[in-house]
């Protein structure tokens, strides 16, 4: 890369996550990181930090040697058409882009921008906001190890990262990328159930969480398959027993699945 700056197109909540992780553990100096958004305000708070706003496109490019696409699918094309013609004049080794849209692909993006230029796609999750990130990434073949671990090094101040393949992106939202609101949505069933039974709200929420957090642990770190773990903690005719039973009964299994395919089909069709 032609330097060592970096710079962020949207700062929305991933992007200010991102850089929140990038200057919370000093892997960058702010100074080596710009921004462009159309929107000045939602850039004043890393700006007081030492961040460079830019006023365009073509002017952060111009500065960047990596450039992260932090902006929403559906203005993807627009975003796109304004930044090919700002980064004409720079040689496809000199610049790489990681996009973090879903269903984005990297022939969208080769199509839009140019098939020599390196690509990295990103699912990140929101836990990112709290450092307590998940991120999937994968890359063009373009893109050097080096290259690649400066763009896994910045998630990693967010969390942990993995690398998976394109053809993986879309069904990894199921299982990280998307799959927080179904945790979020139980809590609250949970916790209004604990409330028709006069438990005080945020005693079940800090409950559920714990449990949540110690389950997770003993995923990671027992040894155990999660079946296994199931096996653990049901007893036949126990109060466990009759949990699964029900959630059986109103095929929770199938629900689940479906909810993951519709998902993933959901991401294809968010392609450009």
């Amino acid at each position: 890369m032609e330097n060592g700056k970096i710079g962020f197109i949207g700062i929305g909540n991933m992007a200010s996550a991102i850089i929140g992780g990038i200057l919370s553990t000093n892997a960058l100096s702010p100074d080596q990181i710009c921004m462009y958004n159309p929107h000045p305000e939602k850039m004043q708070r890393f700006a007081e930090a030492g961040c460079a706003p830019c006023g365009s496109i073509a002017a952060l490019s111009e500065k960047c040697s990596v450039i992260f696409l932090c902006i929403k699918p559906q203005v993807f094309p627009e975003v796109l058409r304004e930044l090919k013609p700002a980064v004409a004049n720079k040689k496809e080794s000199d610049v790489l882009f990681v996009s973090i849209a879903a269903g984005v692909t990297f022939r969208n993006l080769q199509d839009a921008l140019g098939p020599a230029y390196g690509f990295v796609r990103a699912m990140p999750n929101t836990p990112l906001l709290l450092g307590e990130g998940a991120t999937a990434l994968c890359r063009t073949e373009n893109v050097s190890d080096a290259a690649f671990r400066q763009i896994a090094d910045i998630f990693s101040c967010c969390g942990m990262v993995r690398e998976i393949e394109e053809s993986q992106m879309d069904a990894v939202i199921a299982v990280s990328g998307s799959s927080p609101v179904y945790l979020y949505r139980l809590a609250d069933l949970t916790c209004a159930y604990a409330e028709a039974k006069g438990i005080d709200r945020e005693t079940a929420l800090e409950l559920f969480c714990q449990t949540l957090k110690g389950s997770a642990d003993m995923l990671l770190k027992s040894g155990k398959t999660p079946q296994a773990l199931i096996d653990m903690v049901t007893s036949k005719g126990g109060t466990t027993f009759a949990l699964l039973g029900a959630l059986d009964d109103g095929d929770f299994d199938r629900t689940m699945q479906a909810a993951f395919a519709v998902c993933e089909k959901r991401a294809g069709e968010l392609s450009m």
